[in-house]
C-alpha cells in the first residue's frame, strides 16, 4: 500500500495555541509510520510557518521553536503545486500532499480560514468544510441555525461591539429576557476562553469587557443548571455518534484552567443518564451535526437539566485531542482506538474530496 504524504498543522494565531500543540502531539504519535509520511507544520503565535522535523515530545509548550532544523514553509494555494513549499538554503522544494490535518483550535484554524486555503489548493483535509467550520465557531450564528432546525437550546441573545456601547439598555434587555445569572461568551472563541458568569449588572459589565477582549461579538445565555454531557460524532453524509460522556468540572463551570492547566476535571463514559436519555442526546447530536453541515468529525456538547430537558450548548469542529480530551476517549469507549480513529478521519477527508 502506497504511503500517504500528509501535513499536520499545529499551533496557530489563536488563544488556543497551546492546546493545539498538545492535540497535534497526539496525532503525531498516533499516525502509523507505515501508512503516512507526516510533515509537521508549526504555526507560531505571530503567524510564522515552519516545517518542524523534530520529535513530537517537543511540540507542547512551543519547545519545538528552540529546536534546530526548522524550515520556513507555506501551503501553496496553486493547485499545480498541490502541497507545501519548503524554503531551504539551496532553494525552494515542493512537497506534494495527499491530505492535510489541521489540528488547529479556535480562530484562524477552526473557523473556516485554513479550510478555505485547502479548498483553493485542492488538498483534501480532515474536518468540517468552510461554511460549517465558520458557523460552528460563531456561537451567535450557530444558535440561530439551531433555532431554525429545531435543535433545543437555552434562551439567549447577542450583541456586537457597537450594541454593547449603551450598556444600560443592553442590561435592561438581558435582565428581562434571560434573568440572572447570565453566562457571557465571546461569539468566536473556544476552550471556555473569555467566558464569565454574571450575577448582577456590575459583573455583567466586567464580563462584557472580558468577552470583547476576545471577539467583536458577545453571546449571552440563560444560566442552565444540569449535567454537562458531550457526544462524539464522525462521518460525512451518514454520520454516527457515540454514547455521551459526562464532564465533572471541579470549578463552578468548565473553565480553561479546569480543562488544561489544573487537570482537575473528571469524565465519565457513559454519562450518568437513563439509556433512553443517552439515545436522545445521540439523536440530537446527529441532528445538530447535519443541520450545521458538519463533515469529518465534531464534538457536540449538551446540558441535561434536572427535569431531563436536553439543550445543546455548542459544536466543536476540531475538538481537543489531548490526553484528557473527551472526543478520543468517547471513540475509544465505542471500540475505535486512536490509530483506527485517525485512519478513518483521513479516509473521510479523501472520500469527501472525491465526492463520496
Amino acid at each position: 500500500m502506497k504511503k500517504l504524504t500528509v501535513a499536520l498543522l499545529f499551533g496557530g494565531v489563536s488563544s488556543e495555541h497551546d492546546v493545539s500543540c498538545m492535540s497535534a502531539k497526539t496525532f503525531a504519535d498516533g499516525l502509523d509510520e507505515a501508512r503516512y509520511d507526516v510533515y509537521k507544520i508549526g504555526i507560531t503565535k505571530d503567524g510564522r510557518w515552519f516545517y518542524y522535523p523534530g520529535p513530537s515530545d517537543k511540540m507542547p509548550e512551543d519547545q519545538w521553536l528552540n529546536c534546530t532544523g526548522n524550515i520556513p514553509c507555506l501551503i501553496s494555494p496553486d493547485r499545480a503545486c498541490h502541497g507545501m513549499l519548503l524554503f531551504e538554503e539551496g532553494g525552494v522544494r515542493t512537497v506534494r500532499l495527499d491530505a492535510a490535518i489541521p489540528v488547529l483550535h479556535g480562530k484562524n484554524g477552526e473557523d473556516g480560514t485554513i479550510q478555505g486555503l485547502f479548498e483553493l489548493a485542492g488538498i483534501p483535509y480532515v474536518g468540517c468544510g468552510v461554511l460549517a467550520s465558520a458557523a460552528c465557531m460563531d456561537k451567535a450564528v450557530a444558535n440561530i441555525l439551531f433555532d431554525a432546525a429545531g435543535v433545543p437550546h437555552c434562551r439567549w441573545d447577542w450583541a456586537d461591539r457597537a450594541g454593547c456601547d449603551d450598556f444600560d439598555a443592553l442590561a435592561d434587555r438581558l435582565e428581562k429576557k434571560l434573568g440572572w445569572p447570565i453566562f457571557v461568551k465571546p461569539a468566536n472563541a473556544g476552550s471556555s476562553v473569555g467566558i464569565s458568569k454574571a450575577e448582577d449588572r456590575a459583573a455583567l459589565k466586567a464580563a462584557v469587557a472580558t468577552a470583547l477582549a476576545e471577539d467583536d461579538k458577545v453571546v449571552f445565555e440563560r444560566f442552565v443548571k444540569g449535567q454537562e454531557v458531550e457526544c462524539a460524532v464522525i462521518g460525512n453524509r451518514c454520520a454516527v455518534s457515540t454514547r455521551p460522556g459526562e464532564i465533572l468540572a471541579s470549578e463552578e463551570f468548565y473553565t480553561y484552567d479546569d480543562k488544561y492547566v489544573l487537570g482537575t476535571s473528571r469524565t465519565l463514559i457513559p454519562a450518568r443518564l437513563p439509556e433512553e436519555k443517552l439515545d436522545e442526546v445521540r439523536s440530537l447530536a446527529e441532528k445538530a451535526y447535519a443541520a450545521l453541515g458538519c463533515e469529518g468529525l465534531a464534538r457536540c456538547d449538551f446540558f441535561v437539566e434536572q427535569d431531563g430537558n436536553v439543550l445543546i450548548n455548542e459544536i466543536n469542529t476540531m475538538p481537543g485531542f489531548t490526553i484528557i480530551s473527551m472526543y478520543p476517549k468517547l471513540m475509544e469507549a465505542a471500540g475505535k482506538p486512536l490509530g483506527a480513529l485517525l485512519d478513518e478521519l483521513v479516509e473521510l477527508a479523501l472520500a469527501r474530496a472525491e465526492g463520496k
